[in-house]
Order: structure tokens, then sequence, then C-alpha cells
């Protein structure tokens, strides 16, 4: 099984019914995608899959051969990724840090989708979970880089 990852392509010798996660984490060692719930509800293991996240941890990887999958490895990459992880550090979003590769996945697809968010748009794509709290600096981070 053939997998494009981070622009580059990745031969896989795994079940294709294998989830996303472990495929990027167990097989390939790109571990900053966390593991989370299992169950795609906590955003933790989000990544891109032709620009759109993605709950890793419930997407088997014959589904995404042929796409183009971003992982947090490569977010600071892309334009959009860059400026978000540099709001994230501004704003000092991470506590425990644990969701943030997660957080910083859906916020670069958001931005990339829609440059100028309202604050509506922020609530609606940042669902992701976070132990923490950090809501409203995950918020103030996201205006931060769609003003950069």
């Amino acid at each position: 099984m053939q997998l494009t990852i981070n622009g580059s392509l990745h031969e896989l010798a795994i079940e294709p019914d294998t989830p996303l996660l472990w495929a990027l984490r167990d097989t390939l060692g790109m571990t900053g995608t966390k593991y989370g719930c299992g169950l795609a509800q906590c955003g933790a293991c989000t990544v891109l899959v032709d620009g759109q996240p993605t709950r890793s941890c419930v997407t088997p990887i014959d589904s995404v051969v042929g796409a183009e999958i971003t992982t947090i490895e490569a977010i600071s990459e892309d334009a959009e990724g860059r400026k978000v992880v540099e709001a994230w550090v501004d704003h000092q979003v991470p506590q425990c840090g644990y969701c943030q590769s997660g957080q910083v996945m859906a916020a670069t697809a958001l931005l990339k989708q829609t440059p100028q968010p309202t604050d509506e748009d922020i609530s609606a794509a940042m669902v992701n979970l976070c132990r923490c709290g950090t809501y409203n600096a995950i918020a103030a981070a996201v205006r931060q880089a769609a003003q950069a």
C-alpha cells in the first residue's frame, strides 16, 4: 500500500483496514499525531487529507491511498501552517500540549478554507477537545494567524 505523506511516497506492508494513526505512529515513527479517544471524538489525531481535517484514528489507510496526507511534522512547511504555529507560540496556547498537534491541524485547515474567519467560523471549526481548556487562547491564536 502506498501513501503520500508530507510530500513523500511511503510503501507500507500493513493491513488495508489499519487506522491511519497507527500507520503514522507505529509503522512510520511519526509520533506528532496523538492517540486520544480512538473514537473520532477528541481530535488529538487530526491530520489533513487533501486539505481536510481528518480524524486519523478511524480512517483506514486504504481510504486515503492517492490522497495527500499532511501531519504536524510538516505543517510549518505550509505558509498557513507556519502562521498558525507562530501564533500558537505567541499566545502560549499549549498547557499540557497533548491535543495541540490536532488543534494546529484544524486551525490550518480552517484558515486555508476561510482566510478571514469570524468568531462563529472559529467556533464551528475548532471542535477538538482540550482538557486544559485553552479555548480562548486557541481562538486568539487563530485570529492572529488570520491577520498575519
